[in-house]
């Protein structure tokens, strides 16, 4: 399972063990910015890791840059590139390990473009010939905030990429305008 954050992993992590799937957790985040909000989500889902013996790999890559280069001028269609970054190299992972498919924390987020992170999740698995795990997961996020907040794990304010910081802040000033 690709996990985006600790906060959106919980409720899927719940979904899927009570299913009795085995979970092998993919942290592979190169948008995320500026770079302390990427530790301190890094730092939370290690935490978490820590607090339910969870099996995660992580690939601790700060690709800023790489994410900007690819989005520049194109920033309409970067949600798409994000998605596609990210859940092709789980789906890569998830194949070369031999597992029975692969997901994303994603599908939790009312905030997330759900319909494009299935579609982009069911192309990477046919690219891959492995199953993309479809839940919507959606209904257990409150929970997973009701959680995050027990478990005192940090817990972020926008998606994690420059331009949705952007747009949080360009929302609070127009707010505070009116």
């Amino acid at each position: 399972m690709h996990i985006c954050c600790a906060n959106c992993s919980l409720y899927p992590i719940q979904s899927l063990t009570s299913k009795g799937i085995d979970i092998k957790g993919l942290w592979l985040n190169p948008n995320i910015h500026p770079y302390t909000e990427y530790r301190l989500r890094f730092d939370a889902l290690q935490k978490l890791e820590d607090m339910w013996n969870l099996d995660i790999e992580y690939r601790d890559n700060y690709g800023l840059k790489e994410f900007l280069r690819t989005v520049v001028n194109h920033e309409e269609n970067r949600c798409a590139f994000c998605y596609t970054m990210r859940l092709e190299e789980t789906a890569r992972t998830a194949k070369k390990m031999g597992l029975d498919g692969f997901t994303t924390s994603l599908l939790v987020s009312p905030y997330q473009k759900f319909d494009m992170i299935l579609k982009v999740g069911t192309d990477m698995g046919k690219k891959y010939s492995i199953p993309f795990f479809i839940e919507d997961f959606r209904p257990g996020w409150k929970e997973g905030m009701r959680l995050s907040k027990e478990f005192g794990l940090y817990r972020q304010k926008y998606c994690g990429c420059i331009y949705s910081e952007m747009e949080r802040y360009m929302k609070k000033q127009v707010s505070q305008l009116q």
